[in-house]
């Protein structure tokens, strides 16, 4: 037996093996495997949603692109700390979402519903918020939320 010849593919089946679990994870559209609870207050009840964190600059300009579906209860959560005015769009998004603007008290100050999937018109928080919560299209209208509702996570201050 051969035992160079081994040792040589098997070191081989390990680099491909490597190479390719590296490839997936700088594909665009691939999710982060770091999900947190977070709930939003209405008047019809708290709602939990499933939440991946987008706090980096590029976690932030890549979002739910190339994404092909988003589950209901799941959703991305952006961090846009400090509070201020966010201009969000759906380039390269291929499912509608509901954005949902969140000011750093966890109050909500804004929902874009139903957004243009692959759109470059610009959303506007309209006025200073924290965070961004997008969730597929019609989640608000299901659930109740609007406006002045309380969003619960750690990224919003208690008060």
């Amino acid at each position: 037996m051969n035992f160079d010849r081994y040792r040589c593919g098997w070191r081989t089946a390990l680099l491909a093996a490597v190479v390719a679990a590296l490839s997936l994870l700088a594909t665009p559209g691939v999710e982060a495997a770091n999900f947190q609870p977070l709930e939003i207050v209405t008047k019809t009840g708290v709602h939990v949603f499933s939440v991946e964190m987008a706090t980096t600059e590029e976690e932030r300009q890549t979002g739910l692109m190339y994404r092909k579906e988003l589950p209901d209860g799941k959703g991305m959560l952006f961090d846009f700390s400090p509070e201020q005015q966010i201009s969000m769009w759906m380039k390269n998004t291929y499912v509608s979402l509901d954005m949902i603007f969140i000011r750093a008290d966890g109050r909500i100050l804004r929902i874009a519903e139903n957004t243009e999937p692959m759109s470059t018109k610009i959303i506007s928080s309209g006025g200073l918020a924290k965070g961004v919560l997008e969730v597929v299209a019609g989640t608000a209208q299901k659930y109740g939320i609007q406006p002045g509702d309380r969003v619960a996570h750690p990224l919003f201050n208690r008060r």
